[in-house]
């Protein structure tokens, strides 16, 4: 098979997908338990107890 028939195939693009879908979501893990967003994200956890 050629690179041609490989990237017109629907196998080959599913496949991009979902490797692009579990990256992004390891980067949103990574983003939301970094400890550089743990002041932000407290903050925000007391905005519906604030008067």
């Amino acid at each position: 098979m050629s690179l041609i028939d490989h990237l017109t195939d629907i196998t080959t693009w599913q496949a991009i997908a979902t490797v692009a879908s579990f990256i992004t979501f390891v980067v949103i893990c990574v983003w939301a338990y970094s400890r550089r967003n743990a002041a932000g994200f407290e903050e925000a956890a007391q905005l519906p107890f604030q008067e």
